[in-house]
């Protein structure tokens, strides 16, 4: 609960004093000006701004609950990222604008009181109500990124009792806080948690299929990190980090931090002009609002001095025994600021360390080799969080399935003995259980339990390793075949360059090329044959005339470049022997079911990568043939792959088809003559349409390792 409760008490915090000097500004004003009367229109303003905020809160929560989980998924991602956006303009607006905040809403105040009381109500509505507003969004984001409102609900009403009592006691007089510096120390760490919350928005917008990349990980340390522990815990509750993100939420995180943090710290150095005015002198205590100190120093909200001028906040205020010691009482002027940040982390550390760091309403669920789904009990339909214990002394995978069917609704993979992990999952009306796979170890499920309401959850179907072996059958037999063909392709081309005929040899090069293009030849599916084959001069000492440089593309080097017959021929011949050698090995060669279905990807992510982008073109301009040819590969794949998607997902197939249709109509259309046109004299319009319609393909084609992902469940 605590761990989630630091980023809502800094928003609660800063809003809190934000909104808090605003109001106090307001009732300073009208006092000075002998308008207490006009007071009850301010608190009108304000109690309607509190309640707009209220409402706002409410109207998310109920919105997000009656949508479907990948609905919820998109909803909450959008909202993280306008929070996102709020969190910052705030930050930048407070740093701006804290050293002249009073004579603005002073100016506002004045103007109001001339045109009547609708004024001076909507002015205290609107300066307050945009502090809500940002409140009840930032909480709302955080309270669903812990999956508890326990915590940050509690860190908020700590922040803003904190805020009031601040307020209260700068107008007293009791408090003399810069802040100036005080906002920019706490919008540091705003910074911070914002670029978390950046980043866990936009996981749910991967999650909830409105972003790309939901499987491509940049971290993935859930094998060395125990995410039930006090550190994990902490760290994610505060700045979202977990440990398995995607490449778009490192990039992102980084981006926006290096960004914004970079723009923000710019500003605070920026020097500000001092003014030669001072404050004119005052004749009577009324309470006022007050800037002490050089324009740098921040607003102090204090009642205006009898003395005839303030004084900065660090000059030596002369007594009648004379000056008074500089250093005697003197607080430095940042340990406010520091104390507020400090104090509650290293509190709720100390609190998380000590008590787990288990998140409020989650379930804790047993697992071993003989009892699985110990504490397992009916949960609430929607978005749940599952604390699993593995108290057994194997390793184990863990799923919760539907235990008519075997569907899969959540996992984990290699819960270690001894550690926690959560298993978030949707849960909707039906059947659900857990069953526990050990190490070495026969399959444990639970009692299964029936949940009541809800919409239908989505569920994958378990793969067993057995349902793969004859589609991998399948493909090796044609990859088989595909070698035997390139082999005699290779030979007529080492022939042609051996009788001198180059025009011949360019001709059979490029079928040569495609029929290898064709096998699929992706991540190390041929190990270090592919290099030797196909490898690019990309990081080679001597570039194209490097020793290492062979293959395919050496030879394309030379027959589009110039070079004689008889500089090719031991290229050619060489190749001729490493695809002999590549023919003979690959009926041993060792080959993972489970990475079969990532070939359905794999495969057009090297076409978007090398062949749409002209990277491996050395003279032939065929580039746009070459992703032909890797088209057909993932053709052939997904032939085989066919029953077990079908299976799965149907849809999933009737939008891979569309997509492949779609990109084979533009290829086909790029025809010249008797090839297709060069990459690169394509017009912008056309290439733009073939890497779009190449794009939309990979989204429809990622889901598939996943939905075919071996899973010991069944």
């Amino acid at each position: 609960m605590w761990d989630d409760a630091f980023p809502s008490f800094l928003i609660g915090l800063r809003e809190g004093l934000e909104a808090g000097l605003i109001v106090s500004i307001l009732v300073a004003t009208l006092v000075r000006a002998d308008a207490k009367s006009r007071l009850p229109q301010v608190w009108t303003g304000v109690l309607a701004a509190i309640a707009m905020a209220l409402s706002f809160g409410a109207v998310l929560t109920f919105t997000a609950a009656n949508l479907s989980g990948q609905a919820q998924e998109a909803f909450g991602g959008t909202l993280s990222v306008v929070a996102v956006a709020f969190v910052t303009a705030m930050v930048f607006w407070m740093r701006r604008s804290a050293r002249h905040l009073s004579g603005e809403i002073k100016q506002k105040v004045t103007a109001a009181l001339t045109m009547g009381v609708g004024m001076l109500v909507t002015t205290s509505f609107l300066a307050v109500g945009r502090e809500g507003l940002e409140t009840a969004l930032f909480l709302w984001t955080t309270a669903r990124a812990a999956g508890e409102s326990s915590g940050p609900m509690a860190g908020a009403g700590t922040g803003l009792v904190l805020a009031a009592g601040l307020c209260w006691g700068l107008y007293r007089r009791v408090l003399r806080i810069n802040l100036a510096k005080f906002f920019t120390a706490t919008g540091v760490v705003l910074i911070v948690i914002a670029s978390g919350v950046l980043g866990y928005g936009l996981r749910d917008l991967q999650e909830g299929g409105v972003l790309p990349g939901k499987g491509a990980y940049a971290v993935d340390l859930s094998a060395h990190v125990d995410s039930g522990s006090w550190y994990a815990t902490l760290v994610q509750g505060v700045f979202n980090l977990t440990p398995t993100m995607t490449w778009l939420q490192i990039v992102t995180y980084a981006a926006y931090l290096a960004v914004v943090m970079t723009l923000f710290v710019h500003g605070v150095r920026k020097p500000v002009p001092r003014t030669a005015d001072r404050p004119a002198p005052r004749a009577a205590a009324e309470p006022a609002l007050t800037t002490t100190g050089p324009p740098e120093s921040g607003t102090d909200l204090t009642p205006a001095p009898a003395a005839p001028e303030p004084s900065p906040p660090d000059a030596v205020r002369p007594s009648a025994g004379g000056p008074a010691p500089a250093a005697r009482g003197r607080r430095p002027v940042w340990a406010v600021p520091v104390a507020v940040i400090v104090v509650p982390a290293a509190v709720a550390g100390l609190i998380v360390g000590l008590g787990g760091g288990k998140p409020a309403g989650a379930q804790t669920v047993a697992v071993s080799e003989s009892d699985c789904g110990k504490g397992f009990t009916a949960p609430r339909p929607g978005r749940r969080t599952f604390r699993m214990h593995n108290t057994g002394s194997r390793a184990s995978e863990v799923y919760l399935v539907n235990p008519s069917t075997d569907a899969v609704y959540g996992e984990i993979e290699g819960l270690a003995p001894g550690t926690t992990r959560d298993l978030v999952a949707t849960v909707g009306g039906g059947d659900y259980a857990w069953r526990c796979v050990p190490t070495g170890g026969k399959a444990v499920t639970s009692a299964s339990v029936r949940v009541t309401g809800g919409g239908r959850s989505k569920a994958v179907l378990p793969l067993a390793e057995s349902e793969l072996r004859p589609p991998l059958a399948a493909y090796r037999a044609y990859v088989g075949a595909g070698l035997t063909t390139l082999a005699a392709r290779t030979d007529r081309l080492t022939a042609d360059i051996t009788a001198g005929d180059l025009t011949a040899a360019r001709a059979d090069w490029l079928s040569a090329h495609r029929t290898y293009a064709s096998l699929g030849a992706a991540y190390g599916t041929f190990a270090d044959f592919d290099a030797r084959i196909d490898g690019r001069p990309d990081g080679l000492p001597g570039g194209v005339g490097d020793k290492d440089f062979t293959g395919f593309l050496r030879i394309e080097y030379g027959l589009w470049h110039g070079e004689p017959a008889r500089a090719l021929k031991p290229y050619a011949e060489r190749l001729g022997g490493d695809v002999t050698g590549l023919r003979k090995a690959f009926p041993t060669q060792p080959f993972d079911p489970s990475d079969l279905p990532l070939r359905s990807h794999e495969i057009l992510e090297n076409t978007l990568q090398f062949e749409l982008t002209g990277d491996t073109d050395e003279g032939s301009h065929s580039n746009l043939d070459t992703a032909d040819a890797n088209l057909a590969g993932t053709r052939e794949l997904l032939a085989v792959l066919r029953p077990l998607i079908a299976a799965r997902d149907p849809h999933r197939l009737t939008a891979v088809d569309a997509g492949i249709a779609r990109f084979q109509g533009l290829l086909d259309a790029a025809r010249e003559g008797g090839g297709r046109t060069p990459v690169d004299a394509l017009d912008p319009m056309t290439r733009a349409r073939i890497d779009g319609a190449l794009g939309q393909l990979l989204e429809d084609l990622a889901p598939i390792p996943d939905l075919l992902e071996i899973r010991k469940s069944a």
